[in-house]
């Protein structure tokens, strides 16, 4: 870790992870990331690797640019902060269904219970 330090540190060119989950989680945990590009790909795969596990600080991240491409996919590159701590609650409104949603979760809810 310490040499990974001395790297960041140096004049040198920009150091660049791809692919390597187990590498990114341990820069994560030296608090040595300061920039994601994360692609979001238009499919659902239902499992895979997660890209923060379990244990990752929280942290705030900046949304510093984003495009997409003509298939769909998402670029969006973000900026680290300093460790964030307890995050701010959401501001989500408060759940006011319709009566079609409120239809649709009670046909749910019956099927999953029968």
């Amino acid at each position: 870790m310490d040499e990974v330090r001395r790297l960041k540190a140096s004049d040198g060119p920009t150091l660049h992870i791809w692919g390597s989950s187990e590498l990114l989680q341990t820069l994560i945990a030296g608090e040595l990331v300061d920039e994601y590009r994360i692609w979001v790909f238009p499919l659902v795969l239902g499992k895979g690797k997660r890209l923060f596990e379990n244990g990752v600080p929280p942290r705030g991240l900046a949304l510093v640019e984003t495009r997409s491409t003509p298939k769909g996919v998402l670029i969006n590159r973000y900026r680290t902060s300093r460790p964030a701590g307890s995050l701010p609650q959401g501001t989500l409104p408060p759940d006011n269904p319709s009566n079609a949603e409120l239809a649709r979760r009670k046909k749910l809810a019956a099927e999953r219970a029968g």
